[in-house]
Order: C-alpha cells, then structure tokens, then sequence
C-alpha cells in the first residue's frame, strides 16, 4: 500500500456545522486532491449549504483571521464555493491541488457577503443556534 502524502492538519478547527451533513475538514489526504476551482453559489431550496458556507466562512476568520493559511485538511468542496472571492490564493505560483497552497481571507469581500461570519461568537455550537434560528424566520 502507497504511503499517503502528507497534509497539513489545523488541529481545532471545526469539524463542520453541527446538525447537518456539512463539513470543514477531512481526515486523511486524497490521491485524487479537488483542485481549487471558482464554484458558483446557486440558491438552493437546501437552507443548510448557504449555512455552511457562511459557518465555514465564520471558522476561517476566528481560526486564522487576516493571517495566510495553509489549505492542508480544509474541505475542498467548501473551499471552492468561496474561493476566487472570499478566499483567495496568497502566493505566486499557486498550485490549485497541493495541500500545502498559501491562501487569505479577503476581508473586504467576505465582510460584504457574510455580514454574520464577523459577529462575536465564540464556539462552533453558538454558530449553529444562530443560523437555526435565522432559518426559522
């Protein structure tokens, strides 16, 4: 059996929204890495996505803030539905499928379309009971 390439782990961050089937990391590397790509955001009738990515979005700015990132075990689907916007590649030579690629939070966009993600709350559990409750209205 092959030896798994290594990938970058960033130890507590959120595994995914609580609740739903949504999540923010994966366990182990992939050979077959999703490369990043800008995936268009379509509503859905599925409330949950747009709350995950706006549960994601909240993560990344309390785990790293305007800090440059590694991509390392962050989930590929969840990263492309922000990146080219709110997420953006941080390094010349970007390479779209290592899990060592540089990105950064763009600030000034995320804080446009995820108004939510900047408020002050402290756990993964609080992100879940407020977006639950905005569902609801």
């Amino acid at each position: 059996m092959a030896k798994d390439p290594l990938m970058p782990k960033h130890q507590g961050f959120p595994l995914g929204l609580p609740g739903t089937q949504w999540q923010f990391t994966i366990r182990r590397p992939n050979p077959k890495v999703t490369p990043l790509t800008n995936w268009p955001r379509h509503r859905t009738m599925d409330q949950t996505v747009a709350l995950a990515d706006l549960g994601f979005m909240q993560a990344l700015w309390q785990f790293f803030g305007t800090e440059t990132f590694e991509r390392g075990n962050l989930d590929g689907e969840r990263l492309c539905r922000l990146f080219g916007r709110e997420v953006i590649a941080a390094e010349r030579g970007f390479d779209p499928q290592s899990y060592f690629a540089k990105l950064k939070i763009n600030e000034q966009l995320a804080r446009k379309n995820f108004p939510e993600a900047f408020g002050d709350v402290k756990d993964e559990q609080s992100v879940a009971k407020g977006l639950k409750k905005k569902v609801r209205e």
